[in-house]
């Protein structure tokens, strides 16, 4: 792997593990009052696709609405670690970043594996951007 690989592969990571914090701080009641939400709008790149574990595909716009809505719907328990980070394929401008995302919601844990296409946008908080997301179930939640 090349410096400027590795360089792209460790803004993608950080942006992986970054916006999951967000995540747990906008979901969680007790602390959805001091984060940011204009940190997550400017991730999520033009034309943002997702296929959630559901196999439902969303679109940029109902990606920011879902989120938005969901804030401080979690109480205290509520975490998400990210595990097995890797890259896949890549250029020099666009990476897939594959991991899998653990979440523990109301005592019920849940897995999904995860890929995620970024592309470099120096404005972005790591300098890189979410253009398409694909979760699939590992373990559904109480699984």
């Amino acid at each position: 792997m090349s410096a400027m690989d590795a360089s792209l592969f460790s803004r993608a990571s950080a942006e992986v593990i970054d916006l999951h914090r967000f995540f747990v701080d906008w979901f969680v009641a007790a602390r959805a009052d001091a984060v940011d939400f204009d940190r997550f709008e400017a991730v999520m790149g033009e034309g943002l696709t997702m296929v959630a574990p559901s196999g439902a595909i969303l679109d940029r716009d109902a990606v920011v609405d879902h989120v938005r809505q969901s804030r401080a719907t979690c109480d205290d328990g509520f975490g998400i670690s990210i595990e097995d980070i890797r890259p896949g394929w890549q250029t020099d401008d666009m990476i897939v970043v594959l991991y899998v995302e653990a979440q523990l919601r109301g005592g019920k844990s849940s897995r999904r594996q995860s890929s995620a296409v970024f592309t470099r946008n120096s404005s972005a908080p790591n300098g890189v951007e979410w253009r398409h997301l694909h979760e699939t179930w590992l373990q559904m939640p109480g699984g």
